[in-house]
């Protein structure tokens, strides 16, 4: 039988914990999940994905098996995080069973249903993302008038999204994947070219 893994988040709340934890073995025992092992993380959604145990979500589940969370919101910090990890595990072929949402996700076998709430998932995905430019535009327009100067000091070294994936594109990369399916299977990102040129300007100049 597939393994079945009960992904639980709290920040302090035992009785929050121990009813999702509930409510998770409940659904396994209903569907025939069999035994489900769980992985517990008590903090806040803020803290990064190492720190709530994300990445051993991924290092932990193959395809086949299956993740179960008591909601959405439990996964990940904002919509486009969530998002992003979904269709990381799809790319994993991992079972999804979301118990709030009453979303199953089932990568070899996608119904018009589940794409469509997937589908509603990245719409809001991208409303976050526009909501969030929009702020930081009007955020510098404010303060451009009040003759705040804007940009970062002279010598300050610029940052990359992929920085915190460093280690993971350069292994990658060593054995050959292509960074199509780096990004999209195993980052989660859409597109590959800012990532061309991370691999290109950073990690290469390092060999």
């Amino acid at each position: 039988m597939a393994k079945a893994i009960g992904y639980i988040r709290v920040s302090t709340d035992q009785q929050d914990l121990q009813n999702q934890q509930h409510s998770i073995l409940n659904y396994a025992n209903k569907n025939a999940l069999g035994k489900v092992e769980f992985i517990e993380v008590k903090m806040s959604s803020r803290k990064k994905d190492e720190d709530r145990k994300i990445d051993e979500l991924f290092e932990t589940l193959q395809a086949g098996e299956h993740l179960i969370v008591s909601e959405l919101s439990r996964i990940g910090r904002s919509v486009v995080n969530v998002v992003t990890i979904v269709n990381q595990l799809i790319a994993l072929g991992v079972n999804l069973h979301i118990l709030k949402e009453q979303l199953f996700i089932k990568p070899n076998e996608q119904n018009p249903f589940t794409d469509f709430q997937i589908n509603i998932f990245l719409a809001f995905a991208q409303l976050e993302r526009d909501l969030i430019s929009k702020r930081t535009k009007e955020a510098l327009q404010a303060r451009k008038a009040k003759g705040i100067k804007l940009g970062k000091p002279v010598g300050t070294i610029q940052g990359s999204i992929y920085d915190k994936d460093k280690e993971k594109i350069k292994e990658l990369h060593s054995l050959g994947v292509t960074l199509t399916n780096i990004s999209k299977k195993h980052l989660g990102y859409g597109t590959i070219k800012s990532l061309s040129e991370y691999v290109k300007n950073k990690l290469d100049k390092e060999k």
